[in-house]
Protein backbone atom coordinates (compact mmCIF):
# COMPACT_ATOMS: atom_id res chain seq x y z
CA UNK A 1 0.00 0.00 0.00
CA UNK A 2 1.47 3.30 -1.08
CA UNK A 3 1.10 6.66 0.55
CA UNK A 4 0.34 9.84 -1.34
CA UNK A 5 3.10 12.38 -0.85
CA UNK A 6 2.91 16.05 -1.75
CA UNK A 7 5.63 17.91 -3.61
CA UNK A 8 6.43 21.38 -4.78
CA UNK A 9 7.17 21.74 -8.49
CA UNK A 10 10.91 21.86 -7.64
CA UNK A 11 10.76 18.71 -5.50
CA UNK A 12 8.79 16.77 -8.10
CA UNK A 13 11.27 17.81 -10.79
CA UNK A 14 14.22 16.58 -8.66
CA UNK A 15 12.47 13.25 -8.08
CA UNK A 16 11.84 12.79 -11.81
CA UNK A 17 15.45 13.73 -12.65
CA UNK A 18 16.83 11.19 -10.17
CA UNK A 19 14.55 8.49 -11.54
CA UNK A 20 15.56 9.28 -15.14
CA UNK A 21 19.26 9.25 -14.19
CA UNK A 22 18.98 5.86 -12.51
CA UNK A 23 17.06 4.37 -15.44
CA UNK A 24 19.00 5.91 -18.32
CA UNK A 25 22.56 6.11 -16.96
CA UNK A 26 23.01 3.77 -14.02
CA UNK A 27 20.92 0.83 -15.30
CA UNK A 28 22.96 0.46 -18.55
CA UNK A 29 26.18 0.88 -16.55
CA UNK A 30 25.13 -1.92 -14.18
CA UNK A 31 24.39 -4.19 -17.14
CA UNK A 32 27.77 -3.38 -18.65
CA UNK A 33 29.51 -4.12 -15.34
CA UNK A 34 27.87 -7.55 -15.25
CA UNK A 35 28.88 -8.25 -18.85
CA UNK A 36 32.47 -7.20 -18.15
CA UNK A 37 32.63 -9.44 -15.07
CA UNK A 38 31.09 -12.34 -16.98
CA UNK A 39 33.82 -12.08 -19.62
CA UNK A 40 36.49 -12.65 -16.97
CA UNK A 41 35.88 -16.37 -16.69
CA UNK A 42 34.38 -18.91 -14.31
CA UNK A 43 31.29 -17.37 -12.66
CA UNK A 44 31.39 -19.70 -9.65
CA UNK A 45 34.63 -18.10 -8.44
CA UNK A 46 34.07 -14.58 -9.76
CA UNK A 47 33.53 -12.15 -6.86
CA UNK A 48 33.37 -9.23 -9.29
CA UNK A 49 30.38 -10.83 -11.04
CA UNK A 50 28.61 -11.42 -7.71
CA UNK A 51 29.23 -7.80 -6.67
CA UNK A 52 27.93 -6.48 -10.00
CA UNK A 53 24.77 -8.61 -9.72
CA UNK A 54 24.19 -7.40 -6.15
CA UNK A 55 24.70 -3.76 -7.19
CA UNK A 56 22.22 -4.25 -10.01
CA UNK A 57 19.67 -5.69 -7.57
CA UNK A 58 20.05 -2.71 -5.25
CA UNK A 59 19.72 -0.31 -8.19
CA UNK A 60 16.55 -2.02 -9.39
CA UNK A 61 15.13 -1.86 -5.87
CA UNK A 62 15.85 1.89 -5.69
CA UNK A 63 14.29 2.46 -9.13
CA UNK A 64 11.19 0.51 -8.10
CA UNK A 65 10.85 2.53 -4.89
CA UNK A 66 11.23 5.86 -6.73
CA UNK A 67 8.71 4.78 -9.40
CA UNK A 68 6.22 4.00 -6.63
CA UNK A 69 6.83 7.36 -4.95
CA UNK A 70 6.54 9.20 -8.28
CA UNK A 71 3.32 7.38 -9.16
CA UNK A 72 1.77 8.51 -5.87
CA UNK A 73 3.21 12.04 -5.86
CA UNK A 74 0.86 15.00 -5.99
CA UNK A 75 1.79 18.56 -6.91
CA UNK A 76 0.78 21.16 -4.33
CA UNK A 77 -1.41 23.90 -5.81
CA UNK A 78 -0.05 26.96 -4.03
CA UNK A 79 -2.87 29.20 -5.26
CA UNK A 80 -5.37 27.26 -3.14
CA UNK A 81 -3.49 27.68 0.15
CA UNK A 82 -4.61 30.11 2.88
CA UNK A 83 -1.89 32.73 3.35
CA UNK A 84 -2.93 33.80 6.85
CA UNK A 85 -2.12 30.48 8.51
CA UNK A 86 0.96 28.29 8.66
CA UNK A 87 0.53 25.56 6.06
CA UNK A 88 2.81 23.56 3.80
CA UNK A 89 5.03 25.98 1.77
CA UNK A 90 4.61 28.76 4.36
CA UNK A 91 7.66 30.77 5.28
CA UNK A 92 7.41 31.34 8.99
CA UNK A 93 9.45 33.49 11.34
CA UNK A 94 9.24 32.30 14.93
CA UNK A 95 10.69 33.40 18.25
CA UNK A 96 11.69 30.91 20.93
CA UNK A 97 10.02 32.18 24.11
CA UNK A 98 12.70 30.62 26.36
CA UNK A 99 15.79 32.28 24.87
CA UNK A 100 14.43 34.97 22.53
CA UNK A 101 16.12 33.43 19.48
CA UNK A 102 14.39 34.09 16.15
CA UNK A 103 14.27 31.36 13.52
CA UNK A 104 13.10 31.30 9.91
CA UNK A 105 11.70 28.14 8.36
CA UNK A 106 9.84 27.06 5.27
CA UNK A 107 7.47 24.17 5.83
CA UNK A 108 7.75 21.57 3.09
CA UNK A 109 6.80 17.97 2.38
CA UNK A 110 8.83 15.38 4.27
CA UNK A 111 10.79 14.37 1.18
CA UNK A 112 11.99 17.94 0.57
CA UNK A 113 13.09 18.77 4.12
CA UNK A 114 16.61 20.19 4.43
CA UNK A 115 17.45 21.87 7.71
CA UNK A 116 20.61 23.51 6.32
CA UNK A 117 18.50 25.52 3.87
CA UNK A 118 15.80 26.26 6.44
CA UNK A 119 13.24 23.76 5.11
CA UNK A 120 11.53 21.65 7.76
CA UNK A 121 9.01 18.89 7.24
CA UNK A 122 5.37 19.40 8.10
CA UNK A 123 5.56 15.97 9.76
CA UNK A 124 8.40 16.96 12.13
CA UNK A 125 7.44 17.89 15.72
CA UNK A 126 8.06 21.60 15.08
CA UNK A 127 6.30 21.48 11.70
CA UNK A 128 3.25 19.76 13.20
CA UNK A 129 3.17 22.26 16.06
CA UNK A 130 3.22 25.25 13.72
CA UNK A 131 0.56 24.03 11.29
CA UNK A 132 -2.67 26.01 11.43
CA UNK A 133 -1.24 28.79 13.60
CA UNK A 134 -1.49 32.47 12.63
CA UNK A 135 0.69 35.52 13.22
CA UNK A 136 0.78 36.33 16.96
CA UNK A 137 -0.16 32.81 18.09
CA UNK A 138 1.98 30.88 20.57
CA UNK A 139 2.77 27.32 19.47
CA UNK A 140 3.50 24.87 22.28
CA UNK A 141 5.52 22.06 20.72
CA UNK A 142 6.36 18.84 22.49
CA UNK A 143 9.88 17.67 21.65
CA UNK A 144 11.99 14.93 23.25
CA UNK A 145 13.49 17.47 25.69
CA UNK A 146 10.12 18.80 26.84
CA UNK A 147 7.82 21.55 25.61
CA UNK A 148 9.05 24.50 23.55
CA UNK A 149 7.01 27.66 23.11
CA UNK A 150 7.35 29.63 19.90
CA UNK A 151 5.65 32.89 19.04
CA UNK A 152 4.66 33.19 15.38
CA UNK A 153 6.12 36.54 14.27
CA UNK A 154 5.30 36.35 10.57
CA UNK A 155 3.75 34.01 7.98
CA UNK A 156 4.46 34.62 4.29
CA UNK A 157 4.57 32.87 0.92
CA UNK A 158 6.71 33.52 -2.12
Amino acid sequence: MSNVSYYTAEGLKKLKEELDYLKNVMRPKASQDIADARDKGDLSENAEYDAAKEAQGLLEMRISKLEDIYANARLIDESQLDTSKVLVLSKVRIKNQANGMELNYTLVAESEADLKSGKISVTSPIGKGLLGKSKGDIAEITVPNGVLKFEILDVTRD
